[in-house]
């Protein structure tokens, strides 16, 4: 009779992965890196437990967006107050914050609960190239994972 591996806190080995987002789709890029934070990509993936990886995304300035996405695209949040919903166009983003277009399609695209949230911090998002985190040794992303 076989058993379903299911892997031990002390087993967990976490890698530092480096992705350049210049010029890349924004979906597609951030549906490879919700791949990797959840750890699908390792033999090891147990679905209950932070089996993943962590990645480190530079030039997020430059993700593209097809069609018309950049002017007609909304994002929506809201303050909890009546009347307190706020729609915000994705090229307002782009100028004043734009790491979070990344940031909130990976959120997207992970598990809405604790475990999402685990997983969501080991993303780090930098405008540029530079980053303060040399001292990891970030790999790059494995061809298989990021779409060219």
């Amino acid at each position: 009779m076989q058993k379903t591996y299911m892997a031990k806190p002390s087993e967990i080995q976490k890698k530092w992965f480096i992705v350049d987002a210049k010029d890349q789709t924004l979906g597609r890029l951030a549906s490879q890196i919700a791949y990797v934070l959840r750890g699908k990509h390792k033999a090891t993936f147990t679905p209950h437990m932070d089996t993943g990886d962590n990645v480190i995304v530079i030039n997020a300035e430059q993700v593209k967006l097809t069609g018309q996405k950049e002017l007609e695209k909304i994002y929506y949040r809201h303050s909890g107050f009546f009347g307190g919903l706020r729609e915000i166009p994705a090229n307002e983003i782009r100028t004043k914050h734009p790491e979070r277009l990344l940031e909130l399609a990976v959120k997207g695209m992970l598990p809405h609960n604790v475990l999402g949230r685990e997983c969501f911090r080991h993303l780090k998002v930098y405008v540029g190239t530079a980053h303060p985190h040399e001292a990891q040794k970030p790999e790059p992303l494995p061809q298989r994972t990021v779409l060219k």
